[in-house]
């Protein structure tokens, strides 16, 4: 049985809920690894159940209190992101403040204090039209790499290529059915390894003729494409 990337990492999350539950119901006060499984794990299973994206969120701030965990971890640990599979397809859920606790304000070794907010800027824009051809919104985050959208949304795929919506980090665009709107895509930054998400990729985003195949894949399972035959075929 041959298991992608990104499914390997699911049963990995998996295994580490497991150990934290026992520790768990041994009475163990949880460190930060342990807490990330049980909160990740629980908003996946949110939305593998049907759940929307927000009702992920709150399922997963509904798993831990400060008193489950070690001191300090809810002061640490303040924002989890991890990718899970909806409904309308793979979404990344952002849960910020993960650990319910009054004193999460204090500073403690390693805690993030708030400061002022920093100025978003996204180089290189560009503005593809995008049409939902399908009957259901479809909902797409921020960090997810938009080339690999949903086959039913028709958009210049080529264009879209190594971009993701130029949003801050979990926010979302929708969609509507029968419906076109433009976006503003970025190019996704730091190593430009795209792992998961549709598999049409998986792996450097810039290795030679990974975009020419990229193509090629996304052609041969039915995702609609705007541009032209050229790149439809996948051809320089």
């Amino acid at each position: 049985m041959r298991l992608t990337p990104t499914e390997l990492d699911r049963l990995q999350l998996y295994l580490a809920t497991l150990l934290a539950r026992e520790r768990r119901a041994r009475g163990v006060r949880l460190n930060v690894p342990e807490a990330t499984a049980l909160i990740a794990h629980a908003a996946c299973e949110a939305a593998r159940d049907g759940a929307r994206l927000a009702e992920a969120v709150a399922a997963a701030r509904q798993v831990l209190t400060a008193a489950d965990v070690l001191p300090g971890v809810p002061q640490v640990l303040r924002e989890i992101q991890v990718e899970a599979v909806f409904d309308d397809g793979t979404k990344l859920i952002v849960i910020t403040d993960p650990i319910p606790d009054p004193e999460a304000a204090q500073a403690v070794p390693g805690a993030i204090l708030p400061g002022e907010p920093l100025a978003v800027t996204f180089p290189d824009p560009v503005q593809v039209e995008v049409t939902n051809t399908g009957t259901v919104a479809i909902t797409v985050t921020s960090h997810f790499h938009f080339f690999e959208v949903n086959r039913a949304l028709a958009f210049n795929r080529r264009a879209a290529y190594g971009r993701r919506l130029a949003l801050p980090v979990g926010e979302v665009t929708v969609f509507p059915p029968q419906s076109a709107r433009s976006v503003t895509l970025t190019p996704i930054g730091g190593d430009r390894i795209i792992i998961g998400f549709a598999g049409l990729v998986d792996g450097p985003l810039d290795a030679p003729g990974q975009l020419q195949t990229a193509l090629q894949r996304a052609h041969v399972a039915g995702y609609l494409d705007t541009g032209s035959r050229t790149a439809q075929e996948g051809t320089p």
